[in-house]
């Protein structure tokens, strides 16, 4: 059966967050982000075609699920919580419950995650996105609705502590 794991970029490098997916013997990559790229030179690593071209030379496959990618408008809407909490995308501790409510419903009600479990069949996926810690990420929800309507496994792998 399909297992899941989540992973971040932030607090990774590149080496660390392939080693981290070879580690937990991640057959598949699933980006889950909207945009493909992610700001600064310290995660260059991280954008699309580079990430693409290092998990192929690993034998690590890769696909985008723009439809499990948050819109603008919601990402927006984190911004300005995660401003008047004094946090940073970088620093996010947790997501708004007004992102959560339009996430659940505006995308995770609207999309069918069997095929996706279908797709990975008998390896292990990670979903991908940007943030540091799951809780700070709508992989986190994609996540506990795959565990919790259709019984699948997922861990959360996260950088090492510094």
């Amino acid at each position: 059966m399909a297992q899941f794991a989540t992973i971040g970029v932030y607090g990774f490098d590149g080496p660390g967050f392939i080693r981290a997916l070879q580690e937990a013997e991640v057959g598949i990559v699933l980006d889950v982000r909207q945009r493909r790229g992610v700001r600064g030179s310290e995660y260059a690593w991280a954008n699309s075609k580079r990430l693409q071209a290092a998990l192929t030379e690993v034998g690590i496959g890769y696909s985008h699920l723009p439809e499990l990618a948050p819109t603008t408008e919601m990402r927006e809407l984190q911004y300005e919580e995660d401003a008047r909490r004094g946090e940073g995308k970088r620093s996010r501790t947790e997501l708004a419950p007004e992102y959560v409510r339009r996430y659940t419903e505006e995308v995770l009600d609207r999309v069918d995650l069997e095929p996706l479990v279908r797709f990975v069949g008998n390896n292990r996926a990670a979903l991908l996105c940007v943030e540091r810690d799951p809780e700070a990420c709508h992989r986190s929800l994609i996540a506990a609705r795959l565990e919790q309507e259709l019984g699948v496994s997922v861990t959360h792998l996260k950088p090492p502590s510094d």
